[in-house]
């Protein structure tokens, strides 16, 4: 398993804290090409590590906004990461709806040639007034025709991301993005309510009385609807902000959710390689790494956690009667942190 994170974006959105650095045409091609010295560097000096966590099975390309970079600099990260990334199991690339529209047919068929098999689609919302708040690159009409561009290119497996539990969202907003996307049928759907992260634009507002929070009331109504809208659609709830159409359950981002070993690529990414987890610094100039061995104890309770964000759950016989209260207080502050 193989993440790679694309620090880059054309505008930061309002509730976004993601380690990424907005890109100009001036400064387009020194930035994008520090980031791939670094990233190749890198990926030379992880071989192993790489070949232990399997691979090319699985890859995916977060951000950041993966899309902002040109072609030919995604087919130079493809082709050092090698072997034959077109096989991969699952190939995921983020994408931004406006890069869509504006790059056309060509860069989607160049994703395509390179082995990309799956696209997650930042829609957050089809209504203008609420993309407008977020910051968003594109409207609503954008979306439409990107997720058209996409599927009249042959990309069979589309993933589209919604947020809900912003203040100024009425249920009737949210239900008429729900409706709307459901017609479109995307195999996948995530999604998350609105959180306040304090490295994102939106946590001075609150704290200066710029916006107020949703209430627990409307963000709980509106997750119901969501559960509710997508499970009369046929989407499986398989994990707590994850629906999928059968058999299109995200086959990375469950890897994650069992603590499957995987390697991550790039400024700002995290990686987990048998009992250590390390993080990379959040700097495109030759960005460094730490890290932390965790211990049973950690794992175990990490397991728990992770489990009970999905419908498969976990086993209670693989946990030992102690690691429970162990992991009592994690667990308890973990699900209230969820607001849901």
């Amino acid at each position: 398993m193989i993440y790679v994170h694309v620090p880059f974006c054309r505008s930061f959105c309002t509730y976004c804290d993601f380690y990424s650095e907005t890109v100009c045409a001036e400064k387009e091609n020194s930035a994008i090409g520090a980031y791939l010295s670094g990233l190749k560097e890198e990926i030379d000096s992880r071989r192993q590590e790489i070949a232990l966590c399997g691979g090319t099975d699985t890859i995916y390309f977060g951000g950041g906004t993966p899309s902002v970079l040109p072609l030919d600099a995604i087919r130079e990260i493809v082709s050092s990461l090698g072997p034959v990334p077109a096989l991969s199991r699952e190939f995921t690339v983020e994408v931004n709806p406006d890069d869509i529209v504006q790059k056309g047919e060509e860069y989607v068929r160049g994703l395509l040639s390179l082995g990309v098999n799956r696209v997650s689609m930042g829609v957050q919302s089809l209504s203008d007034d609420i993309l407008r708040w977020m910051n968003r690159r594109h409207n609503a009409r954008c979306a439409v025709e990107a997720f058209s561009l996409l599927r009249r290119c042959g990309v069979k497996n589309i993933s589209v991301d919604v947020i809900f539990g912003v203040s100024q969202m009425t249920d009737e907003t949210l239900a008429s993005t729900l409706k709307e996307l459901i017609e479109m049928r995307p195999e996948h759907i995530s999604a998350y309510q609105l959180s306040i992260e304090e490295g994102s634009a939106l946590a001075p507002m609150v704290k200066s009385g710029l916006y107020t929070e949703a209430g627990e009331e409307q963000c709980r109504r509106q997750y119901e609807l969501v559960c509710s809208m997508l499970s009369a659609a046929s989407y499986e709830h398989y994990e707590i902000s994850n629906w999928a159409l059968p058999g299109r359950r995200a086959i990375h981002n469950s890897a994650y959710w069992k603590r499957v070993p995987y390697v991550g690529l790039g400024p700002g990414a995290h990686s987990l390689i048998g009992h250590r987890r390390s993080w990379n610094s959040e700097s495109l100039n030759r960005w460094t790494s730490d890290g932390e061995d965790l211990t049973p104890g950690q794992e175990r309770c990490e397991a728990i956690m992770l489990g009970l964000r999905t419908a498969d759950g976990i086993e209670g016989k693989k946990i030992a009667e102690k690691d429970w209260f162990i992991a009592d207080t994690i667990i308890s502050d973990y699900l209230l942190s969820l607001n849901i």
